[in-house]
């Protein structure tokens, strides 16, 4: 490294002076041809050519003769400004550039590692891989798994991990092409493919587009009820200018949600959004408002169509959160008498009579 320093003073200072060499010879006053005489003899001679095409008249090459030979009398008489370089300016310039490189090489050696021993990237490669994974950040982590996938080109589970690091570590594109290879290696997960009309989004700076609407599409095909699917499809019609189409099916998205389900705030921030309105400031009475309210819609509808055990687990779930023991009980029992024969809606159902209320 003090060799590089070295050399990269010499080559500076070594520049500097041919500059200064050529500058100096420039402006030699034997150097310093007058270019007025040989400008003005080329529009005269523009001039005869112009006449000779026809395309200007007698009259206009006499008069256009008389000006250029004007305009050369004038540049030939007027005096000439010899240029100098200047004899304090090159030492000036001669020492700022032998003072760069040995300052920068004082500032290595006083802050720098210069026995530190060089670091390939091969090396650094391996030794990320051999660390724990907790150690790692997310770039280091897309590294490792860009590697590894390298070397199991068919593993979708493999791409999927690459591309979460390339999203966390800001690189959207290629958390894209990681996602778009999952998808082609396992068509047939709808996890992927929800993956990648999400990492489409990322890229696209929040915008859905047609791309990754075509995806939502697939993934609701496959899973009609899915969340992320349907936020985003809606989301797409707000921007499209069909707000009040969007903003009713964010409601029935919203309706369908558990009072419990950490998504609501941002759902209802979209929805007032798609009406036209602030999105409303976190507000704890506010919120236990519009929870109640999805819950009381929730009951309304088993009680009109019953022949629902995700309903029914839904509507245990979110008594058991806002604290309301007596209905949570109420609707277990309802709830566990109309399923009696099915023993995993029961397990469920009792699992949903466990969560922890909200505080």
């Amino acid at each position: 490294m003090l060799t590089f320093w070295v050399a990269a003073g010499v080559l500076t200072a070594v520049a500097a002076g041919l500059i200064l060499m050529r500058a100096r010879g420039a402006a030699a006053p034997e150097a310093a041809a007058d270019p007025a005489p040989v400008l003005y003899r080329r529009q005269l001679a523009e001039i005869d050519e112009l006449a000779d095409r026809g395309l200007i008249g007698e009259a206009e090459r006499k008069s256009a003769h008389a000006e250029a030979a004007r305009r050369l009398l004038a540049a030939a008489d007027a005096p000439k400004a010899a240029w100098d370089a200047g004899g304090a300016g090159r030492g000036a310039v001669l020492l700022a550039a032998v003072a760069a490189p040995a300052l920068g090489l004082g500032l290595y050696l006083a802050f720098g590692a210069p026995g530190y021993p060089d670091q390939p990237y091969a090396q650094r490669l391996a030794g990320w891989r051999a660390s724990r994974l907790e150690t790692l950040s997310a770039p280091e982590i897309a590294a490792v798994l860009r590697q590894v996938t390298q070397e199991r080109p068919n593993d979708a589970e493999g791409m999927r991990l690459l591309a979460l690091a390339e999203g966390a570590s800001d690189n959207p594109a290629a958390a894209v092409r990681a996602l778009r290879r999952a998808v082609a290696l396992a068509p047939e997960r709808t996890d992927l493919l929800r993956l990648l009309g999400e990492g489409l989004v990322y890229q696209a700076g929040g915008e859905v587009e047609a791309e990754a609407q075509d995806v939502f599409r697939q993934v609701l095909a496959r899973e009609p009820g899915d969340p992320a699917a349907r936020f985003y499809l809606a989301q797409a019609k707000v921007a499209e200018g069909r707000q009040a189409e969007g903003a009713a099916e964010l409601k029935a998205l919203l309706a369908d949600l558990p009072a419990d389900d950490e998504r609501r705030p941002a759902l209802l921030a979209a929805i007032a959004r798609a009406e036209g309105r602030a999105p409303a400031p976190p507000s704890q009475g506010g919120q236990m408002d519009v929870i109640r309210g999805m819950v009381e819609g929730l009951a309304a509808k088993l009680e009109a169509n019953p022949d629902d055990p995700e309903g029914w687990v839904r509507l245990v779930r979110s008594y058991s959160v806002l604290g309301e023991t007596a209905r949570r009980d109420a609707a277990l029992k309802t709830a566990r008498a109309r399923y009696a024969d099915r023993p995993e809606i029961v397990k469920q159902l009792e699992d949903a009579a466990r969560a922890a209320p909200m505080r």
